[in-house]
């Protein structure tokens, strides 16, 4: 062989490893980061914007009908059921919120639903580290994902900069907030509660 074509085959096979690189990384980026969101053409544009197309006149979307409000059917006293009595497990009383001292930490949906940890000690660590308190294996898991302190009677969840984060009765936590018994707390797939 020449080594013009050997100098050609080495030039090639270094653009494709190069390639092969390029796509890994973008793959990467976008497992960690989400894809990248891309606006629409007509998106963005207000009142009196111009035409994409040129020579044709920009036309204002016209505004939907209001609906007329809706009124409930009025129902006369004498056919109404009256609502049926709450029955809980606890004979009628319904848990309160912070209302007693937690003594263990019950997974409540996921792989491990049912499962209950004693919370003996006052600092409990989780995620998808072998080392920590609650174990969770999932894709949406942190090695070092989140972590409750006890001080006193009152315990305090703490996300740990994790990637996916952590919801605290669906809202995301950013530091560190007290963490009432009875009130859910989302990791990846698994959530769970703090109970008495």
């Amino acid at each position: 062989m020449s080594e013009l074509t050997l100098l050609i085959l080495r030039i090639g096979f270094l653009l494709l490893l190069w390639f092969f690189i390029f796509s890994i990384v973008y793959a990467l980026r976008s497992d960690l980061f989400g894809a990248p969101v891309r606006k629409l053409g007509g998106e963005g544009r207000g009142r009196g914007a111009q035409s994409p197309i040129p020579g044709v006149a920009s036309v204002p979307a016209p505004a939907p009908a209001a609906a007329p409000p809706v009124t409930a059917p009025q129902v006369p006293d004498s056919i109404r059921i009256p609502p049926a009595p709450v029955v809980t497990p606890t004979g009628g009383a319904l848990p309160s919120a912070g209302g007693s001292t937690a003594r263990s930490l019950v997974i409540t949906s996921g792989v491990a639903s049912g499962t209950a940890i004693p919370l003996d000690e006052d600092l409990v660590t989780i995620g998808r580290s072998p080392d920590s308190t609650l174990v969770i294996v999932d894709e949406y898991t942190s090695t070092y994902h989140a972590r409750l302190n006890r001080v006193g009677e009152q315990w305090t969840l703490t996300d740990l900069d994790s990637t996916n984060g952590t919801k605290l009765d669906g809202q995301r936590v950013s530091g560190p907030v007290p963490l009432p018994t009875f009130t859910p707390v989302t990791i990846g797939t698994t959530t769970f509660e703090l109970r008495p």
